[in-house]
């Protein structure tokens, strides 16, 4: 508490030296002043610019912003709007166009912000004050000066502003009202400007009648005099401008120069705005219309006005200089008094810092010791804590590992129950009898003691945070239709309206089906659970086209969720008040689960009924690249429909080109339950040779029977399965037998184990017999297409080099040795079989099952295509040939070819030759 209150009075003191050294007087409040110019690049309003900063620079609470619009009316309007939302204190305005400036001046003074028109006007009422000379006067002083000469009648050339501005309109109207006055005035010629052709046009056809040019400012009469000049007409014209400048080639230096005979002086009113927006921000009087005085300057006066221009700038230059010698004192000053103010805060800090460092020595040292003691109590604590946390983990995994593996110990029965009820289904004697409902009841139960099984797998995997995604580019509605088939008949059996909606039937999302298909089964199961008969389950998919999501809508008309349980239903093993039914209550937990793992999100509504809603992301990008798959990561097992027809045995026909009193195809079962091995063998054994092992002597077995195929489960006593797969495909003796795994871990590392140890196909239990029995025919079927190959390519297959397989290893290797002993009539079977280091039973079993033929054929067909190849590329005689492939003699090599291509090798040498 001591320390606490030392703190606070630490940061008051820092606080009050602060804000004593920072505050700020009224007086000193600075006035942010905006200036629109409308033209740039002109002398006029060049010394309005200045004039205004000059007079701005005098009053330190004055900053001045002056934007200019470069005769570009919607740049004007931006950069008042500009001004506007930047909450100036006061805008100046000196307006290009008076009719579409106007809506922008009036938002300023809506906004409660002063407005200042300067020179122009505008087509609106909604200002605070105007400022500038009158045109109307500046045209009255034009016309009386022309009056004023006395020479008869007099022609004039009137030259307008180039805009429709006030000043325009209002010089050109006050110098009519006078001129229009006078008879002996007329005006011959009236355009805006001199840059086109008129003015010259006008001089060529009535110059040297023109008296007078009156212009609209002195820029313009400058050059309508340069014209004239170039035309020799100067000296007998008059020229009256606008401005009055007292500037190198300003309205007073051409009086001077005798290129004008007069010059209208027009104030530009820079000072004296600034002047009244001091005077508006104080809160003085003003007039709301200030019009400043305009004169004639000519020969007699221009004198005078230059000397007092003259005067006036040579003041604002000392002002200037003064004004910067002021500014640099100031910063001076600024930044000395900065400098005491941190140097006093500095020295406050520090002696606070001294006094607080004594006091936190003293005690620091005490709650030191209070601290070793309470360190001590917290470590036996912890390592307590520890004691009981480890003793409770290794529990808990015993518990959860027993869990899992007798978990994983119930899909094998499942596998016998579900088997033995398709087979059951299938019997033609069976249909429409009372024993079907009863086999379809076992059917539906053992699928939903299944699903039970599989959920409490998939808990287990989501609390070990083990769920890997492997999504695939899926049709959503094809999909959801595929799962809504399975609930058809339990919905025509309770006279429930099963009802399926999509607003984009071509949708595609990417999803792990085997998730998604267990989510929407545990929602449309919780569906069917709570709606009674002759109710309604209603799905729907929302494709929201505006945005990257789509929704999938489960709602039922069932008894529905109490409002004060809706936040729970998606924990686990939550059960509502209104269930009474079996649940184990993690369903929904799962589901919950499986789309926050496809980062999506899933919500209930109860009222009518419930209402889950699924919201998924659009395309891939979501997903890591690792979790995309082009095709499922697992063969899809289905189980039989009652009310369809089974799978079709022939769709895959195998062609083993093997008469009827042939050996059958052999399959090696590898299985340690006893009663699977026994319904498979029943199964295999009417169109197969079948032999049945255990995990302890199955490797054995493969290498004397050489079996077709191997079927192997996973968990064997002694063994892995995975392990069989290994050494069975790494031995030459049985590489080529492909192998199928048949077991009940579904999980993602199982499934990668087993494509590593090289099986042919992996089928995860409860399964289909149909499926197996056609996976066991494609994969005879594909075994026989690369036995046609080899048949029929015997003598390429030494010329090729993608031997990537062991097969292709073999027989490279085989026809090696043949080639090598070619010639040697020695060169048994026996002699070939020791040399690849396996028996010759093994050998003719190998070859016989990778070719199709005996070692013996296979030899005789190497020789003869040996042969027929040097009949065609080489000048040996028939005997030669004979004795170097290897015959006995030429009589039984004539034979032996006349028998496989029914021609004999001299007519063939002669065919081929020709």
């Amino acid at each position: 508490m001591k320390i606490q209150k030392l703190r606070s009075i630490l940061l008051l003191t820092i606080l009050f030296v602060l804000q004593c050294s920072c505050k700020l007087s009224k007086e000193d409040e600075i006035k942010n002043i905006g200036f629109s110019q409308c033209l740039s690049n002109h002398p006029w309003r060049t010394s309005m610019n200045e004039s205004m900063a000059i007079k701005a620079s005098l009053n330190p609470q004055i900053k001045l912003d002056i934007k200019e619009a470069k005769g570009d009316g919607q740049k004007q309007i931006d950069d008042i709007q500009s001004m506007i939302d930047a909450e100036m204190d006061l805008i100046i305005v000196s307006p290009l166009d008076p009719e579409s400036i106007a809506p922008v001046v009036e938002n300023a003074f809506e906004a409660g912000i002063p407005v200042i028109l300067i020179d122009r006007k505008v087509e609106t009422e909604a200002y605070t004050a105007f400022i500038g000379a009158d045109n109307l006067e500046v045209g009255h002083n034009a016309g009386n000066y022309i009056a004023s000469n006395e020479n008869g009648f007099l022609k004039v050339i009137e030259i307008k502003g180039e805009d429709n501005s006030t000043p325009t309109r209002e010089r050109s109207k006050g110098f009519y009202e006078i001129v229009d006055q006078e008879d002996r005035i007329t005006v011959v010629e009236s355009f805006k400007g001199v840059s086109g052709a008129q003015f010259s046009k006008a001089l060529d056809s009535v110059g040297k009648d023109i008296d007078f040019v009156y212009a609209f400012n002195d820029e313009l009469a400058s050059q309508a005099w340069r014209i004239a000049r170039d035309k020799g007409l100067a000296s007998q014209i008059k020229f009256i401008g606008v401005d009055g400048l007292s500037v190198p080639d300003g309205g007073i230096n051409m009086v001077q120069n005798g290129i004008l005979n007069a010059t209208i002086y027009y104030p530009t009113g820079g000072a004296e705005s600034i002047d009244l927006a001091w005077e508006i921000l104080n809160g003085r009087s003003y007039k709301k219309d200030n019009i400043l005085k305009t004169i004639v300057i000519d020969r007699f006066n221009v004198d005078i006005m230059k000397n007092q221009f003259d005067k006036i700038q040579l003041q604002q230059k000392e002002i200037e200089d003064q004004i910067l010698a002021i500014g640099k004192q100031q910063e001076l000053y600024y930044a000395q008094n900065n400098l005491l103010k941190i140097t006093m805060v500095l020295l406050a800090v520090i002696l606070s810092l001294a006094i607080y460092s004594i006091y936190s020595i003293f005690a620091i040292r005490k709650k030191n010791r209070q601290l070793q003691l309470t360190n001590r109590k917290v470590i036996q604590q912890r390592n307590k804590i520890e004691e009981i946390a480890q003793e409770v983990k290794v529990s808990n995994e015993a518990k959860m590992n027993f869990f899992t593996g007798l978990s994983h110990e119930f899909k094998t029965p499942i596998t016998l129950i579900q088997s033995s009820i398709e087979s059951l289904a299938e019997s033609s004697k069976l249909k429409g009898t009372k024993l079907m409902a009863e086999i379809e009841l076992i059917h539906n139960n053992s699928n939903r003691l299944l699903r039970l099984i599989s959920n409490l797998l998939d808990f287990r995997r989501v609390e070990n945070r083990n769920f890997n995604l492997r999504v695939s580019r899926t049709n959503i509605t094809d999909f959801s239709r595929y799962i809504l088939n399975d609930f058809q008949r339990e919905a025509r059996k309770r006279n429930i309206e099963l009802i399926f909606n999509s607003n984009n039937e071509k949708l595609e999302l990417f999803i792990d089906r085997s998730l998604m298909d267990k989510a929407y089964f545990n929602l449309l199961s919780n569906a069917f659970k709570f709606t009674p008969k002759n109710g309604n389950i209603k799905i729907e998919i929302i494709d929201k086209k505006e945005s990257n999501e789509v929704q999938i809508l489960f709602k039922d008309s069932g008894i529905g969720i109490p409002e004060n349980e809706i936040q729970n239903v998606f924990d686990a093993f939550f059960r509502g008040s209104t269930n009474r039914k079996n649940s184990s209550g993690i369903g929904l937990n799962l589901t919950k689960q499986f789309i926050e793992l496809h980062l999506g999100k899933i919500e209930v509504r109860s009222k009518n009924g419930t209402e889950f809603i699924i919201t998924l992301f659009k395309g891939k990008a979501h997903f890591n690249e690792d979790q995309i798959v082009v095709e499922p990561q697992m063969v899809d097992n289905t189980f039989v429909d009652f009310s369809s027809e089974a799978l079709d045995d022939d769709s895959v026909s195998v062609s083993n080109h093997k008469n009827s009193d042939e050996e059958q195809y052999s399959i090696l079962i590898i299985e340690d339950n006893p009663d699977l091995s026994k319904f498979l063998k029943n199964k295999l054994e009417k169109e197969f040779v079948v032999y049945v092992s255990n995990g302890e002597d199955a490797i054995d077995q493969a290498f004397q029977f050489i079996p077709d195929i191997v079927i192997c489960d996973v968990n064997l006593s002694g063994i892995s399965g995975f392990d069989i797969c290994k050494e069975l495909k790494n031995d030459l003796r049985t590489s080529h037998i492909p192998t199928i795994i048949l077991t009940a871990l579904g999980d993602k590392d199982s499934y990668l184990e087993g494509l590593r140890s090289g099986t042919d196909l992996y089928l995860t239990k409860p399964f289909s017999f149909n499926i197996l029995l056609q996976s066991l025919k494609s994969l005879l079927f594909n075994r026989e297409k690369l036995r046609y190959y080899y048949t029929n390519n015997i003598y390429k297959i030494e010329e090729s080099q993608e031997f990537g397989t062991p097969e292709q290893q073999f027989l490279s290797k085989f026809n090696e040795l043949i080639k090598q002993n070619l010639d040697n009539s020695e060169f048994t079977v026996e002699t070939l079989a020791k040399e690849l280091s396996i028996s010759r039973v093994q050998l003719y079993r190998k070859v016989k099952s990778i070719i199709g033929l005996s070692v013996s054929d296979y030899i005789t067909n190497y020789k003869l295509e040996k042969a027929k190849a040097l009949l065609n590329t080489s000048s040996m005689t028939v005997s030669e040939i004979a004795y170097r492939c290897g015959f006995s003699s030429p009589s039984y090599f004539s034979t032996s070819f006349k028998n496989k291509y029914d021609i004999s090798p001299v007519t063939y040498r002669k065919t081929s030759q020709t």
